[in-house]
């Protein structure tokens, strides 16, 4: 509806002979009382015109001309804004096209013709899935998703850290636990992972070799059904929340040489080398950062000789522009924060555009219950997890609560509020407004004998009350939040729309009479909650949940 404003501003312009070239704004008035639409664009032309800007404002609307029953008033406002005030037979014709897309409605075409990577969850395999780790897990699946609603092909990728400290403390961890199993007197080192699914997964070990493994030397046998067992496990927890990946990228090649002799890793040091930022000092490998205006330098090589996080993730970010998408999205955790500046600081050096690079950083999750926090410890076995969360409240309660608040926030996840079967559950509120739509359907059908498909969607240009026109505009905003959603990646907005929309339509369910209606109002008002659930249900799957018939 936008782009119907401004193409026709653009043309009142050029009417009017005036030929500076400025994007057009229009903008949605926080205050009703001035407007459904409003443009500045005589505030921004006036200086080039040389002239007042509320004259300007004049001089445009008087060039403007609208179809018949689109443009109800338009009005000049403060020191230049022209206000635009919408026929409600303009915006009921524009809620059809709401029913005849269907699922298309509210699809871009911003992404069309280019490609997208979301990388997401990359948990470490040292054990399950935490809550921590699952809000990037639903934050990553929705941005996704709205990338895709834009036009992008996307893939999703999980970066598989299978190398490095971590997953030799988690060999031994597994072979510690083999050994007690064998009968050996084991000193268990508290820096080791002491979840019982370590000691599943060495009783597993036990069942298939017996005792043949506990003089072993080697740890790779451990490392090995440690990686299987734990990463098995993850993708069954993502699967309980619908996310699955498109590709993995295992850590472990960006440490292995190719026919040149040299690792990725090792390439990226010897390309920053060569252009002067890296420095040998203190038995490591450094990134100067320090000339970039740092305090401080930054390890990619410890003393021990093992790579820093910030090595292997340049060299993995590489391939990512070798394998040439147009759009590269990283969901990180709070703990990257401080990293990922440095990675995009290095690629930028090696000459990479890093204006294709996206990064959402999302805050930690405390979660309650009565009031209480509970506390997360993975290393001690005591983790608040992900798979306990999903039975405790369900896959659409984790999914939402999840995203409801922005990604910039620290979540409090309040366990019993998002159990409850009532308005104040986000997740319940809405859903129970795509189910009462669904109901209304099923007794319009029994009552006054309204079928789908269903012919007469042009009857919702009778409708004109406040209530209808207020549902029916927020409706034709989806497009919009979509766009927004996806060009900020904020899928809260859309939660906030959905509860907006709902909010509305539960309202317009209250104030006006459906099946008690004349005919052709009834008519018109069950098309309009079609309207309503259609994009409910659009924005459903945006977020990753369910749209029940019945609750």
């Amino acid at each position: 509806m936008k782009e119907y404003f401004i193409e026709n501003i653009q043309r009142a312009i050029e009417r009017a002979g005036i030929t500076a070239n400025r994007e057009i704004q229009i903008e949605k008035p926080a205050d009703a009382r001035f407007g459904d639409f409003s443009t500045n664009i005589a505030l921004v032309l006036a200086k080039e015109c040389e002239m007042n800007p509320r004259q300007l404002a004049h001089v445009v609307a008087s060039h403007l001309f609208f179809r018949e029953e689109t443009v109800r008033k338009t009005e000049i406002a403060g020191p230049g804004f022209i206000n635009f005030y919408l026929d409600p037979v303009f915006i009921m014709r524009s809620v059809e096209q709401v029913i005849h897309e269907a699922d298309r409605f509210g699809q871009g075409c911003t992404g069309k013709g280019k490609t997208a990577i979301v990388e997401y969850v990359s948990a470490n395999p040292t054990g399950p899935l935490t809550i921590g780790r699952g809000r990037g897990g639903v934050l990553g699946d929705c941005i996704a998703n709205l990338l895709e609603a834009q036009g992008y092909k996307v893939t999703k990728e999980y970066y598989f850290n299978d190398a490095g400290r971590q997953m030799s403390i988690l060999a031994e961890s597994v072979r510690l636990r083999y050994l007690e199993l064998c009968g050996k007197s084991v000193d268990f080192p508290d820096t080791h992972y002491q979840g019982a699914y370590i000691r599943d997964i060495a009783e597993k070990l036990h069942e298939k070799h017996g005792d043949a493994l506990a003089d072993t030397e080697e740890s790779d046998v451990f490392k090995q059904a440690a990686e299987t067992y734990i990463f098995t496990h993850i993708k069954n927890t993502l699967h309980r929340l619908d996310i699955t990946h498109d590709s993995y990228f295992n850590e472990h090649k960006l440490y292995v040489a190719d026919e040149s002799g040299k690792s990725p890793n090792r390439k990226v040091i010897d390309a920053l080398r060569e252009k002067g930022y890296i420095d040998e000092y203190d038995g490591a490998t450094w990134f100067t950062t320090s000339k970039l205006g740092q305090e401080k330098d930054k390890v990619l090589v410890k003393s021990s000789g093992e790579p820093s996080y910030r090595l292997p993730d340049i060299a993995y970010h590489i391939t990512k522009f070798e394998r040439g998408f147009s759009e590269i999205v990283n969901i990180f955790g709070a703990d990257h924060i401080d990293e990922y500046p440095d990675v995009i600081e290095a690629l930028k050096i090696l000459g990479y555009d890093t204006g294709r690079i996206r990064v959402a950083i999302n805050q930690f999750v405390t979660t309650t219950v009565n009031g209480a926090t509970v506390k997360m410890s993975t290393r001690k076995g005591n983790a608040d997890l992900l798979d306990d969360l999903i039975d405790d409240v369900g896959a659409d309660a984790t999914r939402l609560f999840f995203i409801m608040r922005s990604k910039d926030s620290h979540l409090n996840f309040d366990i019993e509020l998002a159990k409850k079967q009532s308005k104040d559950n986000p997740v319940f509120y809405l859903q129970y407004a795509h189910a009462r739509i669904c109901s209304l359907l099923r007794m319009a059908e029994k009552e006054v004998g309204f079928t789908l498909p269903a012919k007469g969607t042009h009857l919702m240009q009778k409708l004109s009350s406040k209530h209808e026109i207020q549902l029916g505009f927020a409706l034709l905003e989806y497009p919009e939040v979509i766009e927004a959603c996806s060009k900020f990646l904020e899928p809260q907005k859309m939660v906030e729309y959905l509860h907006r929309v709902a909010e509305l339509y539960h309202r317009f369910y209250q104030e006006c009479p459906i099946l008690k209606a004349d005919p052709e109002i009834c008519t018109a008002r069950l098309f309009l909650s079609i309207a309503t659930r259609q994009v409910l249900r659009n924005g459903f799957c945006i977020l990753g949940i369910t749209a029940p018939e019945s609750m």
